[in-house]
């Protein structure tokens, strides 16, 4: 497809549209990927759903399980920093 020619399809008497395959490949959308319709100002915006919920911090905070003692911001931070500049000297 020239990129001047913008793909058409047509609607259905159902309502259903058929999505360009140069399309569909381009998004790697495959039958049954969950799709959220927007009504813009100009038309119609199609995005992938997204797979999970979204979440906060505070619906998740604590579902895992941990024994022992609490661990300090500043000993995580300097382990984090150990492992990324182990890594930069491979």
């Amino acid at each position: 497809m020239a990129a001047t020619q913008k793909p058409v399809t047509t609607l259905s008497p159902k309502g259903r549209i058929i999505v360009p395959a140069a399309i569909l490949r381009q998004r790697n959308w495959k039958p049954g990927t969950r799709l959220m319709v927007k009504d813009v100002p100009d038309g119609v915006l199609l995005t992938a759903a997204p797979i999970f919920p979204p979440t906060r911090p505070e619906d998740v905070f604590g579902s895992l399980g941990h024994t022992g003692a609490p661990k300090a911001l500043e000993d995580m931070q300097v382990r984090v920093e150990r492992k990324a500049k182990a890594k930069r000297s491979r």
